[in-house]
């Protein structure tokens, strides 16, 4: 009766399982003399390969290239038409060939030989014509490839990029590479805007913050915090230091318990001592205050002028940036 593709499927991925579980008794001296040359690499780490081998080195390349280590990918057939110019002495190569005989790569060693760039080998046949070449040989074999035909490049693959994965989390590790580190190289993402994007980058400034007077009137107050549209006001002294704060339900309250309301001053309503921040804080740091003290607003201090605002940052500009995207 044939197995249904289910059946093959389960099969695949514990042959693949199975294969990744070997490298485990291959991170060996190897291993750790490529760790240390990469390491030691002052130029980029440059990735070759063919066909299903040159896309596993195209996401060896990105991962290194995100975690600290300069790398980019080069195609071994353009290498030969030109591309080798890319490469400087001093870089260093990570080559990958499963067979060790692809005649693409073995056209590129004589140059890189002659410039003295030091050869890392990902090569699935230790005994190969690639694997002679190169200073340092990691073994990525496999003795079957996954696929019921056991030829399609699947067992072989992934083994390979797993060997890519901890050799550059080897690397990210010995660089002491941060979280702060890989923020920086991910702008973009929602990691990175956590952990570099500031109060600063997004707090209101200039004439958009709403601030009165300690001897304002309400009606002033109120006519303030209309206009800004920020709901609250913050209160200044005499020597333009931040007082106090009125929100709108500081008004709302005030309304329903006198008539005479819009006469009173702002010292007799107002929240002293308000909570606030430095401008260097981070955007996300700020959210967390909002929210362990229930406000939706942070008036923010210049660290060297603690006491007089520069600026104001509502809970909208943190959550509309994508901070916990």
């Amino acid at each position: 009766m044939p197995r249904s593709y289910l059946d093959i499927a389960k099969e695949l991925i514990r042959a693949e399982s199975v294969a990744i579980a070997s490298l485990e008794n291959r991170i060996d001296e190897n291993f750790e003399n490529a760790v240390e040359l990469l390491y030691r690499t002052s130029g980029k780490v440059v990735v070759t390969g063919v066909g299903k081998s040159g896309l596993i080195g195209q996401k060896i390349a990105a991962t290194l290239s995100s975690t600290g280590t300069p790398s980019f990918f080069l195609h071994s057939y353009e290498a030969g038409h030109g591309d080798l110019g890319s490469v400087s002495k001093h870089d260093a190569l990570i080559l990958i060939s499963n067979s060790g005989e692809t005649n693409e790569i073995i056209y590129m060693l004589p140059y890189l030989k002659k410039i003295k760039v030091p050869v890392i080998g990902f090569i699935g046949n230790s005994k190969s014509s690639l694997a002679k070449k190169c200073n340092i040989v990691i073994d990525t074999g496999v003795s079957t490839e996954a696929c019921p035909l056991g030829i399609v490049p699947t067992a072989s693959t992934i083994v390979t990029l797993a060997m890519g994965d901890a050799l550059a989390i080897a690397l990210m590790n010995k660089r002491k590479f941060k979280e702060i580190d890989f923020a920086g190289l991910h702008p973009g993402g929602s990691l990175g805007r956590r952990l570099l994007t500031t109060v600063q980058d997004l707090m209101h400034t200039g004439d958009a913050i709403p601030l009165a007077s300690i001897n304002d009137n309400m009606q002033q107050v109120l006519f303030t915090m209309t206009k800004k549209g920020l709901g609250v006001v913050g209160i200044l002294d005499s020597e333009e230091n931040l007082a106090g704060v009125i929100t709108d339900g500081d008004l709302r309250r005030g309304l329903e318990h006198t008539e005479t309301f819009l006469n009173v001053l702002p010292t007799d309503i107002m929240t002293k001592n308000p909570k606030h921040l430095i401008s260097s804080t981070l955007a996300i740091d700020a959210l967390y205050q909002m929210e362990k003290f229930a406000v939706t607003n942070l008036f923010v201090f210049n660290e060297d002028k603690i006491g007089k605002p520069t600026g104001i940052i509502h809970i909208h500009d943190i959550l509309r940036y994508g901070i916990m995207v």
